[in-house]
């Protein structure tokens, strides 16, 4: 029986796009495991506690101003050494000192990842202990070459050029050959600029029309290569034409 042959010629246009890619970098939280489990839900509880503590707000206030710094600096935590002198080390404990045991193993997922050819990257603006954590919980942690986090990036978030900057000389990336995975399409924009491929991950159900991804701002967002609601399933389907050997890493 045969598919859809529309489906067919996009799928084979899609695989094509990634056909030169070599290195596969993925941000964490949302985008790795599903914006559904609420794990960063507890992330940014933590930092509006945090917030109201250090700086003696209601929560309600500390929301406000966590969501402002959030927006004009790329961080919470940004925001806060820039302008209020906070110390990352303190924060960066709290804010990821949660239960990750909330997410489930995901074979699905850490089958695609490890059938990827070439290296594959953890690129967050969160710590190597929160990401090494989720990792291990969800069953990938072996299929990554490494993982950087804020701390190597000198506490320089994405999405600025600087961060990037740091990540491709660390790491010897070639951009033109490069894959990146956001749930955040403003941390697309550079490296869309630098010539890697992208794609923004979804919430499971949220409008998947490839190049249609929207910006915080609701414009249409140009550095968006390609949308996909189901990373497992996107990345299986790059891989199936491919003869690939799965490697372990660690």
């Amino acid at each position: 029986m045969f598919g859809n042959p529309a489906r067919i010629e996009a799928d084979v246009e899609r695989n094509a796009a990634f056909d030169h890619v070599d290195t596969w970098i993925f941000d964490l939280d949302n985008t790795l495991y599903p914006a559904q489990s609420n794990l960063f839900g507890q992330i940014d509880d933590r930092i509006r506690a945090f917030v109201s503590r250090e700086l003696g707000l209601s929560l309600e206030e500390a929301h406000k101003l966590q969501k402002d710094l959030y927006r004009r600096y790329g961080t919470s935590l940004r925001g806060l050494m820039t302008e209020h002198g906070v110390a990352p080390a303190p924060f960066l404990d709290y804010v990821h000192d949660i239960d990750h045991s909330v997410l489930d193993a995901d074979p699905r997922l850490a089958k695609a990842i490890a059938s990827l050819p070439g290296r594959r990257f953890i690129m967050t603006n969160g710590t190597r202990q929160h990401a090494e954590k989720t990792a291990a919980q969800l069953g990938i942690a072996q299929h990554f070459d490494d993982i950087f986090d804020i701390v190597a990036a000198e506490l320089v978030p994405k999405p600025s050029a600087e961060a990037y900057r740091m990540f491709f000389s660390l790491h010897a990336i070639d951009p033109a050959r490069a894959a990146m995975f956001e749930d955040l399409s403003r941390n697309l924009a550079v490296p869309h600029a630098n010539g890697l491929r992208t794609v923004l991950v979804v919430p499971k159900g949220a409008p998947t029309t490839f190049g249609d991804a929207s910006d915080e701002t609701g414009n249409r967002s140009p550095y968006v290569d390609f949308v996909t609601d189901d990373l497992a399933g996107f990345l299986a389907g790059l891989t199936a034409g491919r003869m690939t050997t799965p490697r372990n890493r660690r």
